[in-house]
């Protein structure tokens, strides 16, 4: 009854939130379920919160590698959560904790934003590792990936006018810049349609499987 249970109101909501865009009557109900699982998200809040302080309090408690980091997680953990919580820097308890002048939005200007600069400043020199070994002309699929990704950079920049700015308008799809576009607009986004197609079919047939009762993973295992 654990499990079945579960998996008849995940049938239900399912199937109310499909009928909800196709047929208007249902679209209140679907409406509803919409914010009872924002309610419902606000507990997984509490429960990833907690989960996260158990994890790397044990790592401290027990000193495992890297335990300093789990200190530094744990320490900006609670001090944040703290300064959201009492909207220190607000006026009011009904003020917003995005307002200027809170403490809370300062530690995401100050903090949070700088670290996710510094970040993706990092995951350049991958990006870049990476194009490196992809972009090897190993087989013909390389060549054209590194031809095509070659054109593109040479587009962007003006050294790829420079190099073909004397082709005339006539034949200008040939200039580096006008072949870059192309490459963008044809091949690159018949790609990006054919993968969104892809995962679209997909999450259609995983939301009838859960629907279906077919697929059960999110209910844990039996011994739980």
């Amino acid at each position: 009854m654990k499990r079945t249970v579960p998996v008849i109101i995940t049938s239900v909501v399912g199937t109310v939130l499909i009928l909800s865009v196709f047929f208007p009557p249902a679209q209140t109900l679907g409406e509803d379920f919409s914010l009872f699982f924002d309610i419902i998200a606000v507990f997984a809040f509490f429960l990833g919160g907690g989960n996260l302080v158990r994890i790397h309090f044990s790592k401290v408690y027990r000193k495992r590698d890297d335990w300093g980091f789990s200190i530094v997680t744990l320490v900006g953990f609670f001090i944040t959560l703290i300064i959201g919580l009492g909207k220190f820097g607000t006026v009011g308890i009904g003020a917003s904790v995005t307002a200027t002048e809170s403490y809370l939005q300062q530690i995401f200007q100050n903090v949070i934003t700088p670290l996710s600069s510094t970040m993706y400043a990092l995951l350049a020199f991958y990006v870049a590792s990476a194009s490196y070994r992809a972009f090897r002309a190993k087989n013909r699929e390389a060549t054209i990936l590194l031809v095509a990704a070659f054109v593109i950079l040479l587009g962007r920049t003006p050294l790829g006018m420079m190099l073909t700015g004397w082709i005339p308008e006539s034949f200008s799809i040939f200039q580096i810049p006008n072949l870059a576009i192309w490459i963008m607009n044809a091949p690159n986004l018949a790609g990006q349609r054919a993968i969104l197609i892809g995962v679209g079919l997909g999450v259609v047939a995983m939301s009838l499987r859960l629907i279906l009762g077919m697929d059960r993973t999110y209910l844990g295992s039996d011994n739980e």
